[in-house]
């Protein structure tokens, strides 16, 4: 499955997943909305994120531990040979899994879970797994996404209907400006948090820093989207028009809808959250040594 990840806090995104909104107002939401299905249990939930790979994008949510350090205007190496000892329990891979299941047991109705579980472990399915689940873990994040623009840039001077099929994947998935609003609002609970554990001084209110983070938003979203394009031409490569035009049309479905919105808000608080832990935690590193 085909999740937003952010390996550090600039527009480098591993998949083409943008329809995430905030997270906590989203669960909310469609928690309080009429839900005749009933939630999924447990250990079918557990099954899905193998099989729709959800479970490698969670994994992969640790990779943007290293830009935290900058994020905050300091030196990476400020704290010392403990940070990869710190950085690596906050993103604990089994950690974040129970966070995602907490938050998607009541919330993942198992119609959506079918539907998606449906397409997934298709002949189809199973090959884009694979292909996103390469690209997450790939740690040429940079080159790859190079080698997708000049992809791109050749298909759109010789082959434009399948350029073309790329702009629809990230259109159908759709909230270009939703995502950005999410990694704002991951900034903003990251700094917040990091300033209350006196790890940084901030010398604005909270109105005024949400007013910062939000000077660049126009730029930052034609970023993402340019970056998710480039992603994905390099990720679906080797994929022909016709089974890229099935896979939007399975994008279409309002139950594969339902689900990237519930994935992504998902994806997002768990990220969110293990930033606000990390900023906590940062504050009881002795700065340029070791404890």
């Amino acid at each position: 499955m085909n999740m937003l990840i952010l390996p550090r806090f600039t527009p480098v995104f591993r998949r083409h997943g943008l329809l995430a909104v905030l997270s906590v107002l989203l669960l909310i939401a469609l928690q309080m909305l009429p839900q005749p299905a009933r939630a999924a249990d447990r250990t079918r939930i557990e099954s899905f994120l193998q099989v729709t790979g959800f479970d490698v994008a969670l994994d992969a949510i640790g990779q943007s531990a290293g830009a935290a350090p900058t994020m905050l205007g300091l030196d990476p190496g400020a704290f010392g040979a403990e940070w990869e000892r710190l950085s690596a329990q906050v993103f604990d891979t089994k950690v974040m899994r129970r966070l995602a299941l907490e938050l998607l047991q009541p919330t993942l109705k198992d119609d959506w879970l079918d539907h998606a579980m449906a397409f997934y472990g298709s002949a189809l399915g199973k090959r884009l797994v694979a292909a996103e689940n390469a690209a997450q873990s790939s740690e040429a994040n940079q080159s790859e996404e190079e080698e997708g623009a000049q992809l791109l840039e050749q298909m759109r001077a010789e082959n434009a209907p399948r350029a073309a099929l790329f702009d629809q994947m990230i259109d159908v998935i759709g909230g270009t400006e939703a995502s950005v609003r999410a990694l704002q609002e991951i900034q903003y609970r990251f700094l917040m948090a990091a300033s209350v554990a006196g790890v940084i001084e901030l010398h604005t209110d909270s109105d005024g820093l949400r007013a910062l983070l939000d000077e660049n938003r126009a730029e930052l979203t034609a970023e993402i989207r340019q970056s998710s394009l480039d992603k994905s031409a390099y990720t679906y490569r080797d994929f022909s028009d016709e089974e890229i035009a099935q896979y939007i049309e399975a994008l279409k479905t309002p139950e594969m809808q339902k689900v990237y919105e519930l994935l992504n808000a998902v994806q997002f608080e768990v990220m969110a959250n293990r930033f606000e832990v990390l900023a906590g935690r940062m504050a009881t590193l002795g700065k340029g040594e070791d404890i």
